[in-house]
């Protein structure tokens, strides 16, 4: 994100100019972490870039390439190779991570974000 010196911050009320297609992140936590909404992304559009994907998710470039590779490992989203681009498939029937979830499956969640 580029730098906006304090006098243009000043002269537009304090507020700095925000990127295009980022998402604005509320101050301080959420519910949902960086992984999952990795996981929401990727359902809405598997054919994201990782550019993209940062800019919704609201974190770097890196942050996202280690998140897409912790998320194969683990077998929730498979990664197909579509000209010079990927192509991301969630797969839905992968049971949630934590003891209090692992009732649950990445589908449930997938439900819940749904617009």
């Amino acid at each position: 994100m580029k730098r906006v010196s304090r006098a243009v911050a000043k002269r537009s009320g304090g507020k700095r100019p925000r990127a295009a297609g980022r998402v604005p992140v509320a101050p301080g936590w959420t519910f949902l972490t960086n992984h999952a909404h990795v996981v929401i992304c990727l359902a809405q559009d598997a054919g994201l870039r990782l550019r993209d994907l940062a800019a919704r998710v609201g974190i770097t470039e890196r942050a996202v390439q280690k998140i897409l590779g912790e998320l194969q490992a683990g077998g929730v989203i498979t990664r197909v190779r579509d000209g010079r681009r990927n192509r991301y498939t969630v797969r839905p029937g992968v049971p949630l991570r934590h003891p209090l979830e692992a009732h649950r499956a990445v589908g449930d969640l997938l439900k819940l974000a749904r617009p």
